[in-house]
């Protein structure tokens, strides 16, 4: 493994860290701004911090900028702002942690998906890694031991979202600007949301001074946008090149066990054992997908035997 990919399988996991420590920031902020105003507002400033370093200090990357790089981003924008909606919502009918661990699944969407679309195969090390961590996301899922509600299944889409927002990431990433490219996706999950508030949600509340400085609001919006937005997806934008999806996959399952562990610590919800073990077992996962294969074992092993 070369340094480029660990130093972006690094960055990949601190950007699971950030993504799974917000859950409970967003809970607490959409009981007071409804789902798409709190995204479009988010996703808005975050567009407007990239948009402004990019015409800064990266204003040459403008000149690349063309129907397809336009495209790739709207696509990109678009299954991100699947994800996002669905989770959103669903954080009103289920709880932060049963929502970290359904997002996790989309570790098992990723090589599907991967090989349908991208015709790239994973490795046997891989394929383990992903049954490893499916069984503790299993196990973590199922930890509460109740009947699966409208909110769950919510976020079982936002997981089939994120998935393809990965696939696709993988695909335009190493074509174009970084920079460009996560602004454009940005703000296509701005204008997105900005459109569903504007049909379902009294997205009036936006734009209330005692809403949007209620302090859960304001503070979940200044570390959204600027730590598990703008600078998340510019890192996954940037460092997915190096890797492959179903690697950046199972390193965002990583992410429902931060979810726990900040759940447990700021909103008091309780982990059982089966959970504890789904986290490790996610862990081990990644890790095991890490090591290398060892191609042609038994034929080396004879050669040294003889």
């Amino acid at each position: 493994m070369n340094r480029s990919t660990i130093f972006a399988d690094i960055s990949l996991l601190l950007v699971a860290l950030v993504w799974g420590s917000t859950f409970v920031l967003v809970q607490n902020a959409i009981a007071f701004l409804e789902p798409y105003s709190f995204n479009g507002v988010r996703f808005f400033l975050a567009a407007v911090l990239l948009g402004g370093w990019l015409v800064l200090f990266e204003k040459k990357q403008l000149k690349l900028l063309d129907k397809n790089l336009l495209a790739s981003g709207v696509i990109m924008g678009l299954f991100l702002f699947v994800g996002y909606a669905f989770q959103t919502v669903g954080l009103l009918h289920t709880t932060s942690s049963k929502a970290g661990f359904i997002t996790g699944l989309s570790v098992v969407m990723v090589p599907v998906f991967s090989f349908m679309l991208l015709k790239i195969k994973p490795g046997i090390n891989a394929v383990t890694g992903v049954s490893i961590a499916t069984v503790g996301l299993y196990l973590l899922t199922m930890t509460d031991k109740v009947s699966l509600n409208i909110g769950d299944a919510l976020v079982f889409i936002c997981a089939v979202g994120f998935a393809l927002h990965i696939i696709f990431t993988g695909k335009y990433s190493s074509k174009y600007p970084a920079l460009l490219l996560t602004v454009i996706q940005v703000a296509t999950v701005a204008l997105l949301s900005m459109i569903f508030a504007l049909f379902t949600e009294n997205w009036q509340q936006a734009f209330q001074p005692e809403i949007l400085f209620q302090s859960n609001v304001l503070g979940a919006l200044i570390v959204t946008s600027l730590f598990a937005t703008a600078i998340a997806f510019f890192a996954q934008t940037t460092f997915q090149k190096y890797t492959t999806p179903t690697r950046v996959a199972l390193i965002f399952a990583m992410e429902p066990v931060f979810a726990a562990a900040t759940g447990f610590i700021w909103a008091n919800e309780r982990l059982s054992y089966s959970a504890v073990i789904g986290c490790l077992l996610i862990f081990a996962g990644m890790v095991f997908a890490e090591i290398p294969a060892k191609k042609n074992f038994f034929i080396l092993k004879k050669k040294a035997a003889s």
